[in-house]
């Protein structure tokens, strides 16, 4: 089974201000979705996260005690989820990493994160199965990874190939997650 869920597209940075705006909670409400996930003093891992639009509530989710680190290969992204998060009185819990094309540069991380999200991000990555396997490496034993995919750009086959990817990587699916008119599954790590 070839790794490429679907050929290789990144999201414009420019495009990053529409993905802030505050009309998107009319289709992706942040604390609803990341709040059965997330508990104060988490590390969480913020995968391809645009401009913040996730990262901030993850950020008051985790509390002062907690971290994120948001992890992204466009610097005019990270650029604009800093100047956000220190409007928002955030920066001081988020750590923003620059990605390769080749690697999200987390080694680092191995074994420390307690929850990982990657929102509309899978069918963008050139290589899924490297892309989970790092994500996977960084959990902590019986941390998760929630995985959201616009079934609109993903079709619910090469979501499940993606799950098999993520099983590959030593994910086990715990669940489907409902959310509407998205394919979504939260897995779990191994202890």
């Amino acid at each position: 089974m070839s790794n490429k869920i679907c050929s290789f597209k990144i999201c414009p940075w420019w495009l990053g201000y529409f993905l802030v705006s505050p009309f998107r909670k009319l289709l992706d409400h942040p604390e609803k979705t990341l709040s059965p996930h997330v508990r104060e003093g988490m590390t969480v891992l913020d995968v391809g996260p645009g401009m913040g639009y996730f990262t901030l509530p993850l950020a008051k989710f985790v509390g002062p005690s907690g971290r994120v680190i948001a992890v992204d290969l466009q610097e005019k992204m990270l650029s604009g989820l800093q100047r956000r998060a220190k409007r928002a009185g955030l920066s001081e819990r988020i750590e923003c990493r620059l990605a390769s094309e080749k690697s999200l540069n987390l080694a680092d991380l191995a074994g420390r994160i307690n929850f990982a999200l990657a929102y509309y991000v899978v069918h963008e990555v050139p290589d899924a199965e490297r892309f989970l396997s790092e994500i996977a490496s960084t959990l902590a034993p019986g941390g998760r990874l929630l995985i959201v995919e616009p079934s609109g750009h993903v079709s619910r086959e090469n979501f499940g190939k993606t799950l098999n990817l993520a099983h590959k990587a030593g994910l086990s699916t715990v669940s489907n997650v409902p959310l509407s008119s998205k394919l979504s599954a939260s897995l779990e790590k191994g202890g």
